[in-house]
C-alpha cells in the first residue's frame, strides 16, 4: 500500500488522428514517469478526438480490448506508468459508448467505465448513454474512481463512489471555455462534500469550432485547490497523500448523512 500517488494531468489539443494521438501519448508518459508520476490522466476522448461526428466516432469505436487498448497498454508498459484514457467504445445494440479506461503499468486493464450523462446534443447525437453507475477498483492500496466530463456536474455520480470509499476520482474532460465555474466552483465543492480526491484533466486549444478552457484541476479532500493549469498545452503534476483523507474524513459529514430516507424524486 502507498501513502502518497503522484499523478500527471495531461492537458492538450486533439490530435488529428488517432496514430497521432498515440505518439503524442508515448512522448507525454516518457514526460510524466520521468518527472516522478505513477499515474497519467488524459482528456476526455484523447484517442480520438471529442466532437468528430457521430460517423467518425462509429468508424472509431473498438471494444475495450481492441487496437487501441492494446496500443496503451504498450505505452504503459514502456515506461512503467499507468494511464487512464478516453476513447468510443462500440456497443451492439446502439450508437457507441464516450468511454473511459485504466491500464496499469503492467499493461492490465483495470477499469473501464461509459459516460452516463450525457452533454446537450453534442453527446446525444454521438453516444449512447452508459448502462451502469461508476464502480470503485482499487490499484496500488488506493481505491479509485472514473467519471466522464458532465458526469462530474451531477452530485450523485461522486457521491456514489464516495460511499463505495473511494480515495480519489478521476476525470478525464473535454470541458468548454464558457463553463468554467466547473473548475473554480464545482470541483472542490465535490471533493470537499465526499471527502475525496478530484483530478480533472481538460483538453485545450481548438477543435472545429469549439474552444475547450483547460484549467486541469487537482482538488483535496478539504476542498482546497491543490494545482491548476492554465489555457495552454501543459503537463501538471499532484501528490495526493493519505494523511491529508484521513485528515479531511475527521470532520466528514457523511456520518451524519440520511441514508434512510426515502428519496422524493426520481
Amino acid at each position: 500500500m502507498d501513502d502518497t500517488l503522484t499523478l500527471a494531468l495531461w492537458q492538450c489539443p486533439y490530435a488529428g488522428s488517432p496514430s497521432q494521438a498515440l505518439v503524442l501519448l508515448d512522448a507525454t508518459a516518457a514526460q510524466a514517469r520521468a518527472q516522478g508520476a505513477g499515474l497519467l490522466l488524459c482528456p476526455e476522448m484523447s484517442l480520438t478526438g471529442y466532437q468528430i461526428g457521430a460517423a467518425g466516432v462509429a468508424a472509431l469505436a473498438e471494444p475495450a480490448d481492441g487496437a487501441l487498448a492494446q496500443a496503451v497498454a504498450a505505452i504503459a508498459q514502456r515506461h512503467g506508468l499507468a494511464i487512464v484514457y478516453g476513447y468510443p467504445e462500440q456497443n451492439a445494440d446502439g450508437k457507441p459508448w464516450n468511454a473511459v479506461q485504466f491500464i496499469d503499468a503492467d499493461g492490465q486493464r483495470l477499469a473501464n467505465y461509459r459516460k452516463t450523462h450525457l452533454f446537450g446534443d453534442i453527446d446525444r447525437a454521438q453516444f449512447s448513454p452508459g448502462p451502469q453507475a461508476p464502480a470503485v477498483f482499487a490499484w496500488q492500496g488506493w481505491r479509485l474512481g472514473l467519471l466522464i466530463c458532465y458526469d462530474i456536474e451531477f452530485p450523485e455520480p461522486a457521491r456514489g463512489l464516495a460511499l463505495q470509499g473511494a480515495d480519489a476520482v478521476l476525470v478525464p474532460t473535454a470541458n468548454m471555455i464558457d463553463f468554467d465555474e466547473v473548475q473554480r466552483l464545482l470541483l472542490p465543492a465535490r471533493a470537499l462534500e465526499n471527502r475525496v480526491f478530484v483530478a480533472y484533466a481538460n483538453a485545450c486549444g481548438q477543435e472545429g469550432r469549439t474552444t475547450y478552457g483547460g484549467l486541469s484541476t487537482v482538488c483535496a479532500p478539504d476542498g482546497a485547490v491543490m494545482d491548476q493549469g492554465g489555457r495552454e498545452e501543459t503537463l501538471r503534476f499532484a501528490t495526493l497523500a493519505r494523511g491529508a483523507l484521513a485528515e479531511a474524513r475527521q470532520h466528514s459529514q457523511l456520518r451524519d448523512r440520511r441514508g434512510d430516507l426515502p428519496p422524493a424524486w426520481s
